[in-house]
């Protein structure tokens, strides 16, 4: 027991030598690249965390990145974990801001806030949104929003020119969305998909209409929830049961000609550009706004940055914040776009390296989509807001398999936010 004791001892020792002797936590191993570990999800699905790495370690070569790669799904879950348990994991991307404001506000990241205020708000999108108290805790370097995916080739064979797409209503989505579902069985096709998530009716309907997501009144929702409901009872959806039930992902539906129009957040054009690459779908594709909910010619759409930000029990701190900051910046942005990822950093440079990729639709509908006049954050920051989320996606969940009327499932959630939450 007393020689364990003496080991550990002379360990410690030998190890606070070596630091008074000019090691540091802080700066690169003396035998090689100091190594920083980032915790990301998807990592070999999620094309913009390998460009973003292997373009920091160019620019940083005294800098070795090691991602920490966890499943999409458990991610929020595990990142809660590992804080909670002092792991040390030097940069932990920022999901959504509901999570960021929970870690942020718990004070379990490293303050950001000289960089912060170093950038342009008026250069990036959905900087705004990491503001709590006047700090800011993460950088953002990417920002998505949501646009109609549409099949190229269904449209042409129902004669449908694409311009049409360019200044749709929800009403004009509709319609078109019966015309262009056919077949029955294994062989059909629907006119229409929209994935099993609340945000695709909610946050729709919050961002067109001005409503508020924490304000517990939601009458708002209902014609979004009207619309959805009539196309799934007519067939024109994947009835959100059998989505949910047998976990049919939004690519399987759109990728395999499966459905003819799909919301979609600006992500997805990335796995469509590696997917139609590598030969896992042959389905010419394109992008159109947001349907409206009037023909104005303006867009409004909805949308998250995500971000990384800095553990405060990170070993490495300089060189984290290093890898933070660049991921932002001019050239980490254009990194983002050649991924074909929408960049939070946006001008008309980074614009036209995002269009110059090979497959990306380059049309006036498709840039006319990436132009919208207001992107409206998906989820209000705030500390009811996981809280709210977790209602509003139980009550989703039973309007949208029945087992709740519309306007039952409208009152309940009022009632559970007025008297669980706020």
């Amino acid at each position: 027991m007393k020689r364990h004791l003496v080991t550990i001892l002379a360990g410690a020792s030998a190890l606070a030598l070596l630091a008074g002797c000019g090691g540091s936590s802080n700066g690169p191993a003396a035998d090689g690249p100091q190594t920083i570990k980032v915790a990301l999800w998807n990592y070999a699905t999620t094309p913009e965390f390998k460009a973003i790495i292997d373009g920091f370690q160019q620019a940083n070569p005294q800098i070795k990145v090691e991602p920490v790669d966890i499943l999409a799904d458990d991610y929020a879950e595990k990142v809660t974990t590992m804080l909670a348990g002092g792991d040390s994991t030097d940069v932990l991307t920022m999901k959504n801001v509901i999570d960021y404001a929970r870690f942020g506000t718990r004070g379990q990241l490293l303050p950001l806030t000289d960089q912060a205020k170093a950038l342009d708000p008026a250069k990036y999108s959905g900087l705004k949104a990491y503001e709590l108290d006047g700090k800011y805790f993460a950088l953002p370097y990417r920002q998505d929003f949501w646009v109609l995916y549409y099949n190229k080739t269904l449209l042409e064979q129902a004669g449908v020119p694409e311009s049409k797409l360019q200044n749709l209503t929800w009403a004009d989505y509709a319609t078109l969305a019966k015309s262009l579902t056919k077949g029955d069985g294994p062989a059909k096709v629907y006119g229409a998909y929209q994935h099993t998530w609340r945000s695709v009716v909610e946050a729709t309907a919050a961002a067109q209409t001005g409503g508020d997501l924490l304000g517990g009144d939601y009458g708002f929702f209902k014609d979004q929830y009207t619309m959805t409901l009539d196309l799934q009872k007519d067939g024109v959806l994947l009835p959100w049961a059998t989505a949910r039930s047998q976990k049919v992902t939004y690519n399987t539906m759109f990728s395999t000609g499966k459905a003819a129009l799909m919301p979609m957040g600006t992500w997805y054009a990335s796995t469509l550009l590696a997917d139609t690459k590598s030969g896992k779908t042959k389905v010419e594709w394109g992008m159109a706004p947001l349907p409206q909910r009037t023909a104005d010619g303006k867009v409004t759409t909805f949308g998250s940055p995500t971000a990384f930000a800095v553990n405060k029990n990170s070993k490495h701190a300089d060189a984290a914040k290093k890898f933070v900051e660049w991921a932002s910046s001019e050239a980490g942005a254009t990194t983002v776009a050649k991924a074909g990822v929408t960049p939070s950093l946006q001008s008309q440079q980074i614009l036209d390296t995002y269009f110059a990729l090979p497959g990306v639709p380059g049309d006036a509908v498709a840039k006319k989509a990436f132009k919208p006049d207001t992107v409206v954050l998906e989820m209000p920051v705030g500390d009811k807001s996981s809280d709210v989320d977790q209602i509003l996606t139980e009550e989703h969940e039973l309007i949208m398999t029945g087992q709740k009327s519309l306007d039952d499932g409208l009152a309940e959630m009022a009632k559970r936010v007025k008297n669980e939450v706020r």
